[in-house]
C-alpha cells in the first residue's frame, strides 16, 4: 500500500519541488539583486565622498600654483591619479579674481571633483584665498614705547623696541628687543632729552628693571609698572620684525593714482594758474572731506594756525576739481603734499601723502583733527599712508574717532605736547604702523600726572581689514591662505 501511495503522489511531489524551488530561486534572485543594488549604492556613496577629496585636491593644486607664482595653465580640467599613477578621477578649476588698481585683493577658486567610474556624481568646492595684511595688528612699531595706564588695546601689539605696558591688553604684547643677546632694552640711557626713553632716572627696579652705570636703566623687553595688563600675554625673545617689509610701495600708489584710474593731486604750490587766481596765498597742502556717497571734496589749504605745530586749518579754497567720485576700480588717492582728511568713507580707499618728485628731503605728513569713520563698518576701509608723520593736531576733536589703517613710514604717529591742552577720548578702530615712537598723551615722569593729550584711549583691532584691506596695504605673509571655504550645489 505504501509503495502504491508514493507512486500515486510522485507527480505531486515533483510539482511541489518545482513550485518551492522556483520561489526559492526568485527569493535568491531578489536577494542577489538587493545585494547588487546595495553594493552599487555603496560604490556611489564612496564615489560621492571621493569626489569631495578630488575637489579638495584641485583646491590644493591651485594654492600651490598661487604661492609659487605659476598660475598660468593651472585652470581647466586635470587627471587625479592614485599612487600607481592610474587615473581614478578628474577635477576642474575656475578662478575669479577681485582686483583693484591692478592689485589682486583676493581670489575665488571653484573646484569640481568627480571619479572615473561615476562621472555624473560630482562635488563642488568654492574657496576664497587672500593674504594677511598688517591689519592683523593693532600696533606695529620700530621703537621703544610706553603704553599709559589709561590705554586699552584690543588686538596684537608688536614692537622691535622695548615696551612698557601699563595699560590693558586683550591680546599679545610682543617685543623683539635684544640687548647683549638678552630680551632687554635700555629704558633710560641717562639723557632726559632722548625721545626713546620710556623710563626716567627713577628706574622702576621693583618691576624687573635694574640700574647700571651712568644713571642708565635696563628693563625686560616687555614689562609693566601697574596691575592693569594681562602679563601672561607678554611675549619676548622674538626675532626682529622686518619693518621695511610692511611699508607700502609709494611709487606704485602714485602710478595707480596718476595713470591707473585713481586720483592724483600735485604739490599745491605748483598748480598751474594757482598763483594767478590766489596771488596772496600759498598752498600748504590739501583738505579732503570724504562723503558717504562715495565722493570726496578737495580743498587747498592756504593758511594755518600761527602757533608752531598747530596744524589747524584757518583758510582754504576749493581745488580746481572740487568734488571727485572715488573710482571703484582704483580707489587710490595720491597727494604730493600734506593732507588733512576727515569724513565718512565709502568703499575700500587708500590715501597716500608722499613726495617723490623733489630731492628736498621733505616727507609730507597727514594731519588728523576731525573724525574719520566708515559708512558701513563691515564693508568699508581706509588706509592712511604718510611718507612722514601722521599727527593729531592741537585743536582736534574732544572725542576723536579714527577708523583707518594708519601708517607713518618714516616718521611717527602721535600728538605733540601742547601744555595744558587736554582732550577726552581717542578711539582708533583699525591699526597703527609707525616707524617712530607713538604717543597721544604726555605725562610728567616725576609725578605721573598727565600733562596734555587724550585722557582715555582705546584701540580696536578691525577684523574686516585683515584679508580684505584697501589697495596697496602691505602684507605680513607672502602666501595666500584660505579665508572662506564652502561646498556649493
Amino acid at each position: 500500500m505504501v509503495k502504491n501511495y508514493f507512486k500515486a503522489n510522485k507527480g505531486a511531489i515533483v510539482v511541489y519541488i518545482i513550485v518551492f524551488g522556483g520561489i526559492a530561486l526568485m527569493m535568491l534572485a531578489g536577494l542577489l539583486g538587493y545585494i547588487i543594488i546595495q553594493l552599487r549604492a555603496i560604490e556611489q556613496k564612496s564615489a560621492w565622498n571621493e569626489s569631495l577629496n578630488i575637489a579638495e585636491a584641485g583646491i590644493d593644486y591651485y594654492r600651490w600654483c598661487l604661492n609659487n607664482g605659476v598660475e598660468a595653465g593651472c585652470t581647466g580640467s586635470f587627471d587625479y591619479t592614485d599612487r600607481s599613477g592610474a587615473t581614478i578621477g578628474r577635477y576642474s578649476i575656475e578662478v575669479a579674481n577681485s582686483n583693484m588698481c591692478g592689485q589682486t585683493i583676493s581670489r575665488t577658486i571653484t573646484s569640481v571633483g568627480r571619479t572615473e567610474k561615476f562621472p555624473a556624481i560630482k562635488r563642488t568646492i568654492r574657496v576664497v584665498y587672500a593674504r594677511e595684511s598688517v591689519a592683523k595688528y593693532s600696533y606695529v612699531l620700530n621703537s621703544n614705547v610706553w603704553i599709559g595706564g589709561d590705554h586699552e588695546i584690543y588686538g596684537p601689539y608688536l614692537s622691535n623696541g622695548g615696551i612698557r605696558m601699563d595699560g590693558r591688553n586683550q591680546s599679545t604684547v610682543s617685543s623683539a628687543a635684544q640687548l647683549a643677546g638678552l630680551p632687554e632694552f635700555m629704558c633710560y640711557d641717562g639723557n632726559p632729552d632722548n625721545d626713546d626713553n620710556v623710563c626716567d632716572s627713577d628706574c622702576p627696579t621693583a618691576n624687573g628693571c635694574r640700574k647700571v652705570s651712568g644713571g642708565r636703566c635696563i628693563c625686560p623687553a616687555v614689562f609693566a609698572t601697574t596691575a592693569n595688563p594681562t602679563t601672561s600675554l607678554f611675549k619676548m625673545n622674538l626675532p626682529s620684525f622686518e619693518f621695511n617689509s610692511i611699508t607700502s610701495d609709494l611709487s606704485k600708489i602714485k602710478t595707480a593714482a596718476d595713470a591707473g584710474g585713481g586720483i592724483y593731486l600735485p604739490k599745491s604750490k605748483t598748480i598751474p594758474g594757482y598763483s594767478g587766481i590766489f596771488p596772496d596765498k600759498t598752498g600748504r597742502g590739501y583738505h579732503l572731506v570724504f562723503k558717504s556717497d562715495g565722493t570726496v571734496e578737495v580743498y587747498i589749504v592756504t593758511s594755518l594756525g600761527i602757533n608752531p605745530g598747530d596744524f589747524s586749518i584757518v583758510d582754504q579754497s576749493p581745488y580746481t576739481t572740487p568734488i571727485y567720485t572715488i573710482p571703484s576700480a582704483c580707489a587710490a588717492i595720491y597727494v604730493e603734499d600734506n593732507v588733512w582728511p576727515e569724513g565718512a568713507v565709502k568703499g575700500k580707499v587708500t590715501l597716500a601723502a608722499a613726495n617723490l618728485i623733489e630731492d628736498d628731503n621733505i616727507d609730507p605728513d597727514i594731519y588728523l583733527n576731525k573724525n574719520i569713520v566708515y559708512s558701513n563698518d563691515s564693508e568699508d576701509g581706509l588706509a592712511l599712508i604718510a611718507e612722514g608723520n601722521v599727527l593729531i593736531g592741537k585743536n582736534s576733536e574732544n572725542d576723536l574717532d579714527l577708523h583707518a589703517i594708519i601708517v607713518a613710514q618714516k616718521g611717527k604717529f602721535g600728538r605733540n605736547h601742547y601744555s595744558g591742552n587736554f582732550k577726552n577720548i581717542l578711539r582708533i578702530y583699525g591699526s597703527v604702523i609707525s616707524e617712530g615712537r607713538v604717543g597721544t598723551q604726555w605725562v610728567y615722569t616725576e609725578t605721573g600726572q598727565i600733562a596734555s593729550g587724550y585722557l582715555q584711549r582705546y584701540t580696536y583691532f578691525d577684523p574686516n581689514q585683515l584679508y580684505n584691506a584697501p589697495p596697496f596695504v602691505a602684507h605680513t605673509d607672502p602666501d595666500f591662505k584660505i579665508v572662506n571655504w564652502r561646498e556649493i550645489n
